[in-house]
């Protein structure tokens, strides 16, 4: 049986937003998702709160949160939880923050990006990265890499595969075991994300390869399935569809907003829907995040999470939450949630 994994990104939903969600509002949505069963998140970033005043509170969310992902002692967590980081001054923070489990960092290909969104060299960055992974070691966290505009740039930067290869292959040197590619200004179509996750896959050996796409609605689906038919088998997601990169640039930043950015879990459905015996490691339904409305007004209408609730958003039907609960796509198939933590995809 084949497995899927999700990881469900509240931080890059969040950090574009202009009104300041309160704290235990995010920690209360968080702990809804782990009760829910996602076992992945990216939640934090500890980033200069002047640029991104959403995350000032990250250590503040991961204090409230810890109850609900660190066990009595305190060692032990129930779900991965991901804090993003760009400097050293953030890793200190990260590295300190309790529950944070693992470090992301993103790595630009993209000169322009990087001084933008990290304000550092090619070299500069590279330093970062092997100091990332010698603390994320020395502290027993995990380290993911997000290779930044890998499929693309609209600044007309040189770009081609064999960037990315080469930023591949020093990441793989470097001992990193997770990396993503990153669609950072939702340039790519579904042909080139193809493409570029079969020609990288090679290089990957030992590395789990996942993709972090921002798309509008129109051909999320069809770029969710390019890249799961080329091999991928790690996808970053977000409930509503919103996010996009604060620093990808302003006219794209509207368009994420306006357009709610990323249908991600919608097109997770779309594009696995002729697939047989796969495998999901993390819960998705429709929870609604705090601070933002639904993509399409009347989408939900959510009961308790401990009760039942139904759901209609376009193409993915009705849907109940209890202890065991059916979600149907259309006349495609169904997915089935009995202990909230795994979900099967049966054809019909």
């Amino acid at each position: 049986m084949e497995k899927v994994k999700i990881i469900e990104c509240p931080r890059d939903a969040w950090q574009g937003l202009a009104k300041t969600i309160p704290t235990d509002a995010k920690a209360a949505y968080l702990a809804k998702l782990i009760k829910a069963g996602f076992r992945h998140l990216d939640v934090v970033s500890f980033v200069a709160p002047k640029y991104v005043p959403q995350m000032a509170d990250s250590e503040a969310v991961m204090r409230a949160l810890a109850g609900s992902v660190l066990k009595p002692n305190g060692s032990a967590t129930k779900a991965e939880i991901i804090g993003i980081v760009v400097n050293a001054r953030g890793l200190a923070r990260g590295l300190a923050a309790p529950g944070v489990t693992t470090l992301g960092y993103p790595y630009s290909i993209s000169a322009h990006f990087r001084r933008t969104n990290t304000n550092m060299s090619q070299s500069e960055s590279r330093l970062l990265v092997e100091k990332i992974r010698a603390e994320t070691e020395r502290a027993g966290l995990d380290f993911v890499v997000y290779i930044s505009m890998a499929f693309g740039n609209p600044w007309n930067e040189p770009w081609g595969a064999e960037l990315v290869e080469e930023a591949v292959e020093w990441l793989q040197g470097m001992g990193i075991k997770t990396i993503s590619l990153a669609d950072t200004a939702g340039v790519a179509d579904a042909r080139s994300i193809g493409d570029l996750v079969r020609a990288i896959k090679p290089h990957c050996q030992g590395i789990e390869l996942g993709v972090h796409l921002h798309s509008r609605p129109q051909g999320a689906s069809e770029k969710v399935q390019a890249a799961f038919e080329a091999g991928c088998r790690r996808f970053d997601s977000a409930l509503t569809g919103l996010g996009g990169c604060p620093f990808a640039g302003d006219e794209r930043r509207r368009h994420a907003r306006r357009a709610r950015g990323r249908h991600r879990h919608r097109a997770l459905g779309a594009a696995f829907r002729r697939r047989s015996h796969t495998r999901a490691e993390a819960g998705i339904w429709a929870l609604k995040p705090p601070g933002v409305r639904p993509w399409r007004p009347g989408a939900f209408d959510l009961g308790e999470l401990c009760g039942s609730a139904s759901c209609r958003t376009g193409l993915w039907a009705a849907f109940r939450l209890g202890d065991s609960a059916t979600r149907r796509l259309g006349d495609f198939a169904t997915w089935r949630l009995g202990d909230l933590e795994t979900l099967r995809l049966r054809v019909k």
